[in-house]
């Protein structure tokens, strides 16, 4: 019988989770940088403070500001 330890030991299963959690971390990334931003801090120190470049966090913001 298959059990989901079984499940959970597949590689499928191991993808799946890990980019699960990524997207669950960019998601939280992108509310962070939203809310940074709306403080008034600058992309160049949001950038320094998530150790990420500048365009990605203006990306984001640009993205945030669309939606």
């Amino acid at each position: 019988m298959f059990s989901s330890t079984d499940l959970k030991q597949t590689k499928f299963y191991q993808e799946v989770f890990t980019e699960g959690v990524q997207e669950g971390r960019d998601e939280e990334r992108k509310i962070l940088i939203q809310r940074l931003v709306g403080r008034g801090i600058s992309f160049e120190e949001i950038a320094q403070m998530l150790d990420i470049s500048v365009g990605e966090v203006e990306a984001i913001a640009t993205q945030a500001e669309q939606n």
